[in-house]
């Protein structure tokens, strides 16, 4: 089950209540900052932008592709550890909007992991150290750190141990290590 705080609401559905949830100039602010970083080159401007304007917590060496979409309403419930690939198009949700309620949950993604492109992760999930997510993947629950997950739904592809074995045998790092 996935960590987020539940909030009801009586009348109509959560988004008519978005700006009893959420100040619309905080709103209008990170839409701005998120739509910059989606389309600048520069790594390091991305990281700066997410931790000075979005207060992100976002590790060193963290590349965020080209077109990643941050929750706008919630960034700061997102954190990236170092030496992280987000892959290109994907979602980070820190929200979700539903007809009689809405939920927030932090979400935590590890250092030295790798989410490919067009992923989409749901709000309260923990994304382990050096798990692996393939391309497309819904994470709609917390990874094991050292996995690799993929698919909708989502299930573990190559267990840490599995993943371990598969590392040391490529030979094309000629060490036999994985880093």
């Amino acid at each position: 089950m996935r960590k987020t705080e539940r909030y009801r609401v009586n009348t109509a559905n959560s988004l008519w209540h978005i700006y009893k949830t959420v100040p619309f100039l905080k709103v209008v602010k990170n839409f701005a900052v998120i739509q910059v970083a989606r389309y600048t080159p520069f790594l390091s401007v991305k990281n700066w932008l997410y931790r000075t304007f979005l207060r992100m917590k976002v590790g060193d060496q963290t590349a965020f592709a080209l077109m990643v979409m941050l929750d706008i309403m919630f960034p700061e419930k997102i954190s990236v550890g170092k030496n992280t690939v987000i892959g290109y198009n994907t979602t980070i949700l820190a929200h979700e909007y539903l007809i009689r309620e809405y939920r927030l949950g932090e979400v935590v993604i590890g250092e030295n992991v790798m989410i490919g492109a067009n992923t989409t992760i749901l709000p309260g999930v923990t994304i382990g150290d050096g798990a692996i997510v393939s391309a497309g993947t819904l994470v709609h629950k917390d990874v094991e750190a050292g996995t690799f997950v993929g698919g909708n739904p989502m299930r573990v592809i190559y267990s840490k141990k599995e993943l371990e074995k598969r590392q040391v045998e490529d030979t094309f790092f000629g060490d036999g290590h994985y880093q």
